[in-house]
């Protein structure tokens, strides 16, 4: 008796300064949503690898239209979302991405009619694409730089990723900017009807981060450090134990494990060893081109300072 009395007060008082350090961190509230490059933060917080780090943090589920206003109103610390989004919502309030979560696998792209068998093609042809300032429209708009062209060389129809597939599949519009599971209704539809234009697998430009705002980073660096590391740490999770993991983060979103694993299949989540050499040999240069596309379509109107877009230490 005497002997478990004694194991069990030093395991208690070796958990104490844990217990001690979480309690001195302040809590950290994410906005995200569903979206499958995202659940890794899910199965952080489900799985208790937060707490385990010693850091409370509360995902919440908020539409992407009104995340950057709860981060700037201080009822979120913490945003996710791409770096060409990043771009736009830093033109209007200070933030900093601080951790790349996950790179599009192929699972965003441009469907178009069997004649089109280029980018050239799409000149003069009206694609569906949602509006100006969603991912969609930004896939569209890079790929058409990177092949020499703009916006303004085809004409375009508002349409979400869904209503943009559906009416594409249903013989409108020579071409659709979408995104999975929507691309795969174009995939479906056989040579003879459409193919596959591009996509991420192409041109990899749907990348996307975690930000804090820069005042929160400065007071608070140690819970920001353990926000990044409990990612890492939820990745290896998913390496380890796929089939739970598929399922606690399928289960937030109303899926079945089975169906969570096929949806990851077009998306890569970045580890420690990923992150660190793309923060140092990819996404500067890629930012430089999302700022630019973002600019010359107008959805950013002034200037942003990419130096201050990005803080590196986290994920040394």
């Amino acid at each position: 008796m005497f002997r478990r009395s004694l194991i069990a007060g030093t395991a208690g008082a070796l958990a104490l300064p844990a217990i001690l350090r979480a309690q001195a961190l302040p809590k950290v509230t994410i906005g995200m949503s569903g979206w499958t490059g995202f659940a890794p933060l899910t199965l952080a917080e489900q799985a208790g690898l937060f707490k385990a780090n010693g850091v409370e943090v509360e995902t919440k589920f908020v539409p992407q239209r009104e995340r950057n206003l709860a981060l700037a109103s201080g009822a979120l610390n913490c945003v996710v979302t791409t770096v060409d989004t990043m771009i736009l919502w830093a033109s209007t309030i200070p933030l900093v991405q601080v951790l790349v979560l996950d790179r599009s696998h192929g699972g965003d792209g441009i469907g178009a009619r069997p004649g089109i068998g280029s980018f050239a093609d799409l000149k003069g042809k009206t694609i569906a694409v949602d509006g100006p300032g969603t991912s969609p429209y930004f896939l569209m708009a890079y790929m058409l730089r990177e092949n020499g062209m703009t916006v303004k060389d085809v004409q375009t129809a508002t349409l979400a990723p869904q209503p943009a597939a559906q009416a594409f599949a249903a013989g409108q519009f020579d071409a659709c900017a979408t995104y999975e599971p929507y691309l795969s209704t174009v995939r479906g539809l056989g040579a003879d009807k459409a193919k596959v234009l591009a996509t991420t697998l192409d041109y990899p430009c749907i990348v996307d981060t975690l930000a804090f705002q820069p005042a929160f980073i400065a007071a608070n660096p140690e819970a920001v450090r353990r926000v990044v590391k409990s990612w890492y740490d939820a990745v290896e999770m998913i390496k380890a134990e796929p089939e739970k993991s598929f399922e606690i983060m399928g289960r937030r979103v109303n899926q079945s494990a089975e169906a969570f694993k096929a949806s990851a299949g077009f998306i890569e989540w970045m580890d420690a060893a990923k992150n660190k050499d793309y923060v140092a040999n990819g996404l500067p240069e890629f930012q430089r081109k999302a700022h630019l596309v973002q600019r010359e379509t107008g959805v950013v109107r002034q200037d942003v300072d990419l130096s201050k877009l990005l803080d590196t230490r986290f994920v040394a």
